[in-house]
């Protein structure tokens, strides 16, 4: 398949596509790596980051003090999430995927909601363009090439 000349909004139709056939042949063992996982992000629902130890230093390897998206220090914004740049509701199958996840800000993670990649662009760019290119810079381009196969 090739890629070349490829919009974002056609890449991600790509993943739509690919999803669907995906979604519907989720397995028992898919659904019990998930629970593993939301244990591995929170303890208890407790929905603040890094509550299980190997959850604190995946956080800590893969951020800094600040976030990549409003470039605050996360202790000023309420603390930081652990968060799926393709929101796990519309991509479940990637959401224990790592090269999906990424530590942002309580408040960004907020505002991204479930919102595509490409609508957060838009919405980024649109509502807050002093923040676009941080967005831009984050996209989740190695994960949707990882999607040929």
């Amino acid at each position: 398949m090739n890629f070349d000349g490829k919009d974002l909004k056609d890449l991600f139709a790509l993943a739509d596509k690919v999803g669907n056939k995906r979604y519907h042949k989720l397995t028992q063992q898919d659904f019990e790596n998930y629970r593993k996982f939301d244990h591995w992000r929170y303890v208890n629902g407790d929905y603040e980051c890094g509550t299980t130890q190997e959850s604190k230093d995946w956080a800590n390897e893969h951020s800094d003090w600040h976030c990549p998206i409003c470039g605050d220090r996360f202790s000023d914004k309420g603390g930081r999430t652990i968060d799926h740049k393709l929101p796990r509701s519309q991509y479940p199958w990637l959401s224990m995927d790592f090269k999906n996840l990424w530590v942002i800000c309580r408040p960004c993670n907020q505002e991204k909601g479930e919102m595509h990649w490409f609508e957060y662009e838009h919405h980024m760019l649109t509502h807050r363009p002093n923040l676009y290119e941080a967005v831009r810079a984050m996209r989740p381009t190695q994960l949707l090439q990882s999607l040929r196969s």
